[in-house]
């Protein structure tokens, strides 16, 4: 009988964070054929995924197989610096693990700006350090200019024609919210200047950051805006006189929509009821869950449920105003609030008397309602730089 080929026992060793399995095998699979690779195993492998519904970091350490004791001395080291339970829905994260079950390194992404790193040292495996970490980011300064035009009949289909982004045309739409109604107010032959920041992190886009200085040409009228921050108060922008660009109302309770739909009017036909009666507000037509802002600051009176008005919010305001927002989906503010204006008070919707997702905005003035749309281009604009202050605000304006 034939004698089996003598076997060497394989030591453990790593090579370039590649590993080779202990065991035994036959003398002669150890000598390589000349000129070919050597296929080594991994130490680790990395999983990068979104955090699902429902998902805490305890179930995500479980779901990738953890042991519980790991797991609760991660989830340990973690709370010393972040809160657990703060885990969000969609953010992304990066599991590092070895082969043989211990757990390396987990990251988290906070927010645009920040990621919580816990770590376990090579040498101590089941002991964990923690830290929020700032992502390292390129920041630069653009300047971008557009149109309206057939082909982008909204500024945010002019924005994103310019391959920028939704969020830099609402911050655009904020500036001049008091002087633009950009749900009827654009023209074709409108256009736009704009001086922002933008940031990238690893070669992706990261965000924006504040808009420095702005111009829109509407109808002909030409308005600037120039961001500017006196010591110790929040920044805000301003014309070139120095004059708030930011009036007592905005122009609409609304970021875009398409069109309005129904006028402020004592005669209308009622399209539920089918009988003529006034209609005390303006209809503007948006998607269901479209957001719907305050047009000021104020006091919230009432949120809730209003018979045909669907649910509803009231707001009163200085100078003996009141605004309505009625048919919402959704309610995001309580009776006796205090709202800051362009807070989110609720989401478009349907109910109450409504043929279809819309938002019917109202406006009292000393307890009559007027019609909105005259209202507010008669709205005096906000607070001056204060005088002391105009030479270094001309001195920013003209850099």
């Amino acid at each position: 009988m034939a004698r089996p080929p003598a076997l060497a026992t394989v030591a453990v060793f790593s090579l370039c964070g590649f590993t080779l399995a202990c065991g035994t095998a036959p003398r002669e699979i150890l000598r390589p054929q000349r000129g070919a690779d050597i296929l080594l195993e991994p130490e680790t492998f990395t999983i990068e995924r979104r955090v699902g519904r429902h998902e805490t970091l305890a179930s995500i350490l479980k779901t990738h197989e953890i042991a519980h004791s790991i797991a609760q001395a991660a989830i340990g080291a973690a709370r010393r610096v972040f809160d657990p339970r703060r885990i969000r829905i969609d953010r992304s994260y990066r599991l590092v693990q070895s082969v043989d079950g211990f757990l390396r390194e987990f990251e988290y992404s906070i927010d645009d700006d920040r990621f919580l790193r816990v770590a376990a040292p090579r040498e101590h495996p089941v002991e964990f350090d923690a830290e929020v970490l700032p992502y390292d980011k390129v920041r630069e300064v653009l300047s971008l200019g557009g149109s309206i035009d057939v082909d982008h009949p909204s500024l945010v289909a002019a924005v994103e024609g310019l391959g920028q982004r939704v969020d830099l045309a609402i911050a655009l739409a904020d500036i001049f919210a008091g002087e633009i109604d950009f749900n009827s107010d654009l023209q074709p032959g409108d256009s736009f200047q704009v001086l922002f920041e933008s940031s990238r992190r690893e070669g992706q886009f990261a965000g924006y950051g504040p808009v420095y200085a702005a111009e829109f040409v509407n109808e002909g009228r030409r308005l600037r805006a120039f961001r500017f921050a006196a010591p110790g108060a929040q920044p805000a922008y301003y014309d070139e006189q120095g004059r708030s660009v930011r009036k007592f109302f905005l122009r609409s309770p609304l970021k875009f929509a398409p069109q309005i739909t129904s006028r402020f009017s004592r005669s209308r036909l009622h399209p539920v009821l089918r009988q003529y009666r006034a209609h005390l507000g303006v209809d503007y037509r948006a998607p269901a869950g479209a957001p719907v802002v305050a047009v000021a600051s104020g006091t919230v009176v009432s949120a809730g449920m209003s018979s045909g008005a669907g649910r509803m919010v009231q707001i009163r305001h200085a100078s003996s105003y009141e605004s309505q927002y009625l048919h919402l989906s959704s309610i995001a503010v309580r009776r006796g609030a205090h709202v800051r204006q362009g807070q989110l008070v609720g989401r478009v919707g349907s109910s109450g008397l409504a043929t279809g997702p819309h938002l019917d905005y109202r406006l009292k003035k000393n307890g009559v309602f007027v019609n909105p749309l005259r209202e507010h281009r008669r709205m005096p604009p906000g607070e001056p730089v204060p005088a002391s202050l105009a030479a270094a605000f001309e001195m920013q304006r003209d850099v």
